[in-house]
């Protein structure tokens, strides 16, 4: 029998050092499945792990992408799958571990099949962004998927933009699109870990860590990525907040301020999306006992 633990959580909650002591103890490798993390060039606004960290086990997919190349959740699937066969090959157990839920389920679950969407459609959805922001992905998404618009964080301009790519391609709802539940069988086991803390405390360690990140060069970090501020990679807070700022909108003071915000903001929306998805196990960071619930859940 196979085991993947899976552990998620929203951001500051935990996951990079609890996945380093569980990875130890079984004596295995770490997927990561933090979907900015790939980025060789997003380091600091990522909180990617440090490099001493990355060396105590054998990590996957953190910096295996240059900022300019375009990545789907339907490929790190396949690339994830592939890499866990050669995992398990040497090993009972791996571990995956990341914020970016989607990501997690795709590995676990399987993908909805969705139709191709061509550039020009594409170039559409893009241009109407531009002109609009967010509320325009807003008010397209309702009117061609009033359904699906009840269902999707309408403050995630990367959902709101696939969906409405997938209308515009096919003449559907993209809930259409979308499995009834059903679930893909996989070869090995997964083990849902969900790291949890009291709001007050998970805000505190996040507006601490934005102070962590600007003294480690998030600016100078986001101003060397200007030149690729359009690419959807960099639709991320902690970058975006810095374009505002280097365009002279707002000051640097307003920047920082509205990256812990907008922090706060994103680990709320995660922390939604990880109640309504999955069947997790939930534990705080801080305990003991998630060694043990591992163990036993992936005996031989």
């Amino acid at each position: 029998m196979k085991y993947l633990i899976v552990i998620g959580g929203a951001t500051a909650t935990g996951k990079t050092a609890l996945s380093i002591k569980l990875a130890q103890h079984f004596g295995t490798e770490i997927l990561s499945a933090d979907s900015r993390q790939f980025y060789r060039q997003m380091s600091i606004g990522t909180a990617k792990p440090e490099p001493a960290s990355l060396a105590q086990v054998q990590h996957h997919f953190i910096d295996s992408l240059n900022i300019e190349e375009a990545y789907s959740v339907g490929r790190f699937e396949r690339e994830a799958l592939a890499c866990l066969e050669t995992i398990y090959q040497q090993h009972d157990v791996a571990i995956m571990v990341g914020g970016s839920g989607l990501f997690l389920r795709a590995v676990c679950e399987g993908l909805d099949v969705f139709p191709e969407v061509s550039p020009a459609t594409r170039q559409v959805v893009v241009q109407g962004e531009q002109e609009g922001g967010l509320r325009w992905l807003q008010a397209q998404v309702q009117i061609f998927d009033p359904e699906y618009f009840k269902q999707v964080d309408q403050q995630n301009p990367a959902r709101l933009r696939r969906a409405l790519e997938v209308c515009l391609e096919s003449g559907r709802p993209y809930s259409s699109f979308r499995q009834s539940g059903a679930k893909t069988q996989r070869a090995f086991t997964p083990v849902y870990i969900l790291l949890d803390v009291p709001r007050e405390i998970l805000y505190a360690r996040i507006d601490a860590r934005v102070l962590e990140m600007l003294a480690s060069g998030l600016e100078a970090e986001a101003r060397a990525l200007l030149p690729y501020r359009d690419l959807p990679a960099l639709k991320t807070v902690g970058y975006e907040e810095f374009f505002e700022y280097f365009d002279g909108k707002i000051s640097y003071e307003t920047a920082v301020e509205k990256i812990q915000q907008h922090s706060r903001n994103y680990a709320k929306r995660q922390a939604t999306w990880f109640r309504k998805h999955g069947e997790w196990k939930i534990f705080d960071p801080a305990g003991d006992d998630v060694l043990a619930y591992c163990e036993e859940q992936c005996r031989p």
